[in-house]
């Protein structure tokens, strides 16, 4: 009697090792165990490699206060930029024509469908087409366009519900604020990219010509972006992505990590005079300037502070016109030859002028005819001058400032 519960046991464990390994299938306990383990502590897995044990996340919300900034600007912004393709006639070695296409980016200003890019990205096409972001297309006809300022205003007609693009002021920029580029770079439409105003600065474009006050930024650009907008954190619009740098031979096929975009209140200028003349009319001032601190002012027997001296007065222009002094010493900075011995231009209708983006920004307040009042100092002494402003479209050699 004393051996029954001992058999009892004996036959309650054989029988669990027989049920355990003949009659259910081999990890189908140790999935049940594991199972509940994933209840509390994550997730297991196993087959016939392994078993692997994962940590998941636990319920927490999927974006934080930054990204949903960022997406938050993505869904304003991406209903008004468009994909431009432009289609010109090329020929090849045997004189034979074929089409050749370009890529870039634009933005849509109003629910009548104009819409602004660069001039470089239709220059020269017989076909314009437009990709919405609903990837419904349309043929495009070129208004007007700004070769100085590489800008072109382009439109599609009768589409229905437009959304057009918010415009902010640029003159206000800060280098160190967030940025956004939104376009469509290699062709992948749709594509927004996000970083800080690096510098503001005069930059040449691939035409020669100098854009005063262009955006710097090291949001990532290629080729595809141009035309396309740069946004500020609110999703509004405060530049025209226009060009990358280049890197010292000379080639930009891909983001360099420094691009740049034309003001959009350099653009906003541009389009009042679409509007009211159907072409440009620059203001100028009709010289060629470069910057100078107060150290180099005080070196050449200036007054010891910043301005713009003037290198050169145009022949017949406005500033020679008015009286302004350009150079007469021939000098070098650096690999470069200037004149010295102008005028320093330290003011414009009372406002402080220090560098050229200033006088840019104060020449795009006014049109030409404008009369200006400019203030230099010819040696110690502070002069001023009335200036009339000329069309730099009238400068039969196209040099303006």
């Amino acid at each position: 009697m004393k051996l029954r519960p001992v058999v009892l046991v004996l036959l309650i464990l054989a029988g669990f090792y027989y049920l355990t390994s003949r009659l259910i299938p081999q990890g189908a306990l140790a999935g049940i165990v594991q199972r509940r383990l994933a209840d509390t502590k994550g997730l297991m897995v196993g087959g016939p490699i392994n078993h692997f044990g994962l940590t998941e996340a636990n319920a927490a919300p999927t974006v934080d206060a930054e990204e949903q900034q960022n997406i938050g600007v993505y869904k304003k912004a991406l209903p008004s930029v468009v994909n431009i393709t432009s289609t010109q006639v090329a020929y090849d070695f045997f004189y034979r024509a074929y089409p050749q296409q370009g890529q870039g980016s634009g933005f849509i200003l109003d629910k009548e469908g104009h819409i602004l890019t660069n001039n470089h990205v239709v220059e020269g096409a017989q076909q314009v087409q437009v990709t919405l972001w609903n990837q419904k297309q349309y043929k495009a006809t070129v208004v007007a366009v700004d070769r100085t300022h590489d800008i072109a205003l382009i439109q599609i007609h009768n589409v229905p519900n437009l959304e057009p693009a918010t415009l902010a002021d640029s003159n206000g920029l800060l280098v160190g604020q967030r940025v956004y580029a939104l376009g469509n770079p290699f062709g992948f439409s749709g594509t927004m990219t996000r970083g800080i105003i690096s510098a503001l600065r005069a930059v040449q474009l691939p035409s020669g010509t100098k854009i005063d006050n262009a955006i710097q930024t090291d949001a990532s650009v290629n080729p595809g972006n141009s035309g396309g907008p740069l946004l500020n954190s609110h999703g509004d619009v405060i530049g025209i992505t226009t060009m990358i740098a280049t890197n010292p031979n000379g080639n930009a096929d891909q983001s360099a990590g420094i691009g740049f975009a034309i003001p959009i209140s350099t653009a906003k200028a541009v389009l009042g005079d679409f509007a009211k003349y159907g072409h440009v009319r620059r203001p100028s001032l009709d010289i060629v300037t470069i910057p100078i601190g107060p150290d180099i002012a005080e070196e050449l027997g200036l007054p010891s502070m910043p301005g713009i001296l003037v290198e050169r007065t145009l022949q017949g222009g406005a500033a020679e016109r008015a009286g302004l002094h350009g150079g007469t010493q021939r000098m070098y900075m650096g690999n470069e030859p200037v004149m010295l011995g102008g005028d320093l231009i330290v003011g414009l209708d009372g406002e402080e002028i220090t560098s050229p983006q200033d006088l840019g920004n104060a020449l795009n307040e006014h049109h030409p005819g404008d009369v200006v009042t400019i203030t230099v100092f010819r040696g110690q002494k502070k002069m001023s001058f009335k200036v009339t402003l000329s069309d730099a479209k009238e400068m039969a050699n196209g040099q303006t400032a």
